[in-house]
């Protein structure tokens, strides 16, 4: 197969195929972005930004995390490309306006991985997880005083442990973090009994505030039972994104037995009472449990 030029290309699949060497698969794919983006190659590569495809970025990390809960290991692999894909996509939009090279994005994470890890490269000695986590947040921290700022209010921002938590995360995942953050610090409950404690507390608070209907202080209350019961997952071992997810997956499996249920028996669910809604409800988790 030939290019434009007549030279024979070196962008065929079969080329991709006899390589078993990981860095040049990886010099492969930057040629191929290369080629992407330049003159002779395709307008809408060209054409594209780091705001018009940051969403992508997104869409693909949640499509991989989804192939890891369905323990789809060929679509993970499908989907870890396309994340790559993405690191080596903004990487080139940036090398060509001047600002960085993938080159400097390798370099950086092996630096930071390196520098995060002392105890195994540098000699530093750790009794636990725990110890590492506690280390790593402060060598993040101190990384963030670090850097340059321009304004003293800046600065002071940059230097807060929560300062370069991404605020597109899922709710649940960013109070997961910020709790995990303050955690490895020392502030944080015990055990899971003083959680407990605070989702009844915070459910009586709820309960005062319901009675009031001022919508703001309601919605305060809410977002206060939440952050504990992330808390509560959290010392469980429990993923609350997974954990919520599972639930309305349950939800809709029932519901939708619930409607072919009541389709099957000539009945019409939306003119059902909400009692007989709820029978329904009732074979349909019997069902699931069987």
């Amino acid at each position: 197969m030939h290019d434009k030029t007549g030279k024979e290309s070196i962008f065929v699949v079969e080329k991709a195929d006899s390589i078993s060497s990981p860095p040049e698969l990886f010099s492969m794919l930057l040629q191929v972005m290369a080629m992407l983006r330049s003159e002779n190659g395709c307008v809408w590569d060209r054409e594209q930004t780091h705001e018009t495809i940051k969403r992508n970025l997104v869409e693909e990390a949640y499509e991989a995390v989804y192939s890891i809960e369905e323990k789809d290991y060929q679509e993970l692999k499908e989907e870890l490309g396309d994340i790559m894909l993405q690191v080596v996509f903004h990487s080139r939009i940036a090398e060509d306006n001047g600002v960085f090279k993938i080159e400097d994005v390798l370099r950086a994470i092996i630096k930071k991985l390196i520098r995060r890890h002392p105890h195994v490269f540098s000699g530093k000695v750790v009794q636990s997880s725990r110890e590492v986590l506690s280390n790593w947040e402060d060598i993040k921290r101190q990384e963030r005083q670090d850097k340059v700022c321009n304004k003293a209010t800046e600065k002071q921002e940059r230097s807060s442990m929560f300062s370069n938590i991404p605020i597109i995360l899922p709710a649940l995942y960013f109070a997961y973090e910020i709790q995990s953050r303050a955690a490895r610090l020392g502030f944080d409950w015990e055990g899971t009994e003083g959680v407990i404690e605070k989702i009844k507390e915070e459910t009586v608070e709820l309960e005062k505030e319901l009675d009031s209907r001022n919508t703001n202080k309601i919605s305060d209350e809410i977002g206060d039972m939440l952050f504990t019961i992330v808390n509560l997952s959290r010392h469980t071992g429990i993923d609350c994104e997974k954990s919520l997810k599972d639930t309305c997956k349950r939800f809709i499996s029932r519901f939708n037995f619930m409607e072919k249920y009541a389709e099957e028996k000539g009945l019409d669910f939306r003119s059902l009472s909400l009692a007989e809604k709820d029978s329904l409800w009732e074979i349909a988790k019997n069902k699931a449990m069987t």
